[in-house]
């Protein structure tokens, strides 16, 4: 049986404030601080449910992750972009191409995002976080597609992507070149066990997909930290 994705968890130096400044762009509800200094951020809808956690590591290079923000006119991208940098965005030059009509910009952390043109037809149909996209190989697309469940909605010249059956936010992954990745990532999975499945034989099960352990300095945790195929790290936490 498959993993059930459970939150994309973001390392920030602010976290309340770094969920403070994605509930505003995403219009979901202002966060509450909690103990230890992990601030939630729900999901819902086909939306990825947003776990902010404390770190002191500073961020040195691109994530391997971010936000595609999708758009329904014009207007809509625009309104995006104002409330982005209103709220403490900044434009960030990626060597994107002056034709190109995205508009690519920096949170308060300096974590990369889009906004994407509503002429966009992938992200058609998903929601306002439209597609989580990776830095990845055709591998690590298909491993998370049997990780999840989630079908390939696209699988063309090495890029992959896929998308939950009850449909929303799509995850993919751009094939090559790749950045060479040099820590642990910013920002990561949490997938659960469905009801009635084991925790450890959902570990082997992805074992069996090519996933491995991983050891990150955890210590004793309930959860299991694991890398794909690709070596990013993503977490199998215990049964609800």
């Amino acid at each position: 049986m498959p993993s059930e994705l459970v939150t994309l968890n973001i390392d920030a130096h602010d976290p309340l404030a770094l969920a403070t400044f994605w509930a505003g762009v995403l219009n979901r509800p202002a966060p509450q601080d909690s103990p230890g200094g992990v601030v939630m951020l729900p999901g819902g809808d086909g939306e990825l449910a947003l776990c902010f956690l404390p770190t002191d590591v500073p961020k040195t290079q691109p994530n391997q992750m971010h936000f595609d923000l999708a758009s329904t006119s014009w207007d809509d991208q625009q309104a995006t972009v104002d409330r982005a940098l209103g709220l403490g965005a900044s434009h960030l030059d990626v060597g994107q191409l002056p034709e190109e009509q995205h508009v690519v910009l920096a949170d308060p952390e300096g974590n990369e995002f889009c906004v994407v043109e509503p002429t966009n037809r992938f992200l058609a149909d998903t929601a306002r976080i439209g597609a989580l996209s990776c830095d990845g190989s055709e591998a690590v697309g298909r491993f998370w597609s049997e990780a999840l469940g989630w079908p390939l909605v696209w699988d063309q010249d090495e890029e992959t992507a896929i998308q939950s059956p009850r449909g929303g936010t799509k995850i993919s992954w751009g094939g090559p070149p790749f950045r060479e990745k040099t820590g642990k990532n910013r920002w990561h999975l949490d997938l659960a066990p469905l009801a009635g499945t084991d925790q450890q034989d959902e570990v082997e099960r992805l074992e069996s997909l090519g996933g491995r352990r991983a050891d990150i300095g955890q210590g004793d945790v309930p959860w299991v930290v694991m890398a794909d195929v690709d070596g990013n790290e993503f977490c199998v936490l215990a049964p609800a």
